[in-house]
């Protein structure tokens, strides 16, 4: 468990499912995870929509925007920044695209929406009245983001620019797999299952798919989650399967948004 009240600049900081029926996609992920949904201050009723574990933000649901072609549902990562401004312009000078924004959405902050080269969208959020989640790492709460990419090298270089990150390799070199690290940052827990600077994760592409970032959520149980997501109408486009030290699955709600969740199964002895 990590109660959160402030980000500093570089931390992925929040997570918003957007959806064609925020209210419906509210109900999906109320009966999953056991959130309470809230109206958000300042939006419209029944559109932007507040996540709550024992009355502390987890995530939001959120309309897709409006645009031509029509935007998919999904799971955008939100990455806390001192200025939207300069994150947007440092962004199209390492080679990225300026998507939406920036924007105010007062009183809760700034946003910008923007892509890496390969195309991975993700936002860049300055914070006003909402610094971001409340509660992560723990069932029920978003726990790490992860960039899917073909281009992990262009990839090094367009985050080290933009959020000041680095990639660490993660196993045998054939894996593909990185940690995203930003040095001098301590976040988690000491009993977390990964180091305390790690922000995020870098995995690579399968030939079919769109370079993208996802979210995980971490739950009690992997198979029972993965069961209930399909009664409600969601796809399992993973079966739960043991990735030590945890038991994992992707799965997709009723509108396609994809997400992966993960069941703590080994506890990480003390650093």
């Amino acid at each position: 468990m990590s109660e959160r009240d402030r980000y500093p600049s570089g931390i992925p900081c929040w997570t918003v499912a957007l959806q064609a029926d925020p209210r419906s996609g509210a109900d999906f992920y109320a009966a999953l995870f056991g959130w309470e949904i809230v109206s958000s201050a300042g939006g419209r009723e029944g559109e932007f929509l507040l996540a709550r574990l024992r009355g502390r933000d987890v995530a939001a649901i959120a309309p897709v925007p409006d645009g031509e072609p029509p935007v998919a549902a999904a799971w955008m990562t939100h990455v806390r920044v001192d200025s939207v401004q300069a994150t947007a312009a440092a962004a199209q000078e390492a080679g990225g695209r300026l998507i939406a924004g920036p924007m105010e959405l007062l009183p809760a902050g700034h946003l910008a929406v923007i892509s890496d080269p390969a195309g991975a969208v993700i936002c860049a959020w300055e914070a006003g009245a909402r610094e971001g989640a409340q509660l992560v790492n723990e069932p029920g709460a978003w726990s790490m983001s992860a960039l899917q990419t073909s281009d992990a090298e262009g990839a090094a270089a367009f985050y080290g620019a933009v959020f000041g990150w680095r990639p660490e390799p993660l196993g045998p070199p054939e894996a593909g797999l990185a940690l995203w690290r930003l040095d001098g940052f301590v976040g988690g827990e000491p009993q977390q299952p990964v180091p305390r600077d790690v922000v995020a994760v870098m995995s690579p592409l399968g030939d079919a798919a769109a370079p993208r970032w996802s979210v995980d959520l971490w739950v009690e149980g992997a198979d029972a989650t993965a069961r209930l997501a399909t009664e409600l109408g969601g796809t399992g486009v993973t079966e739960p399967h043991d990735a030590p030290p945890f038991r994992q699955a992707v799965l997709a709600d009723p509108e396609g948004a994809a997400f992966s969740i993960s069941e703590l199964v080994t506890v990480p002895a003390p650093a």
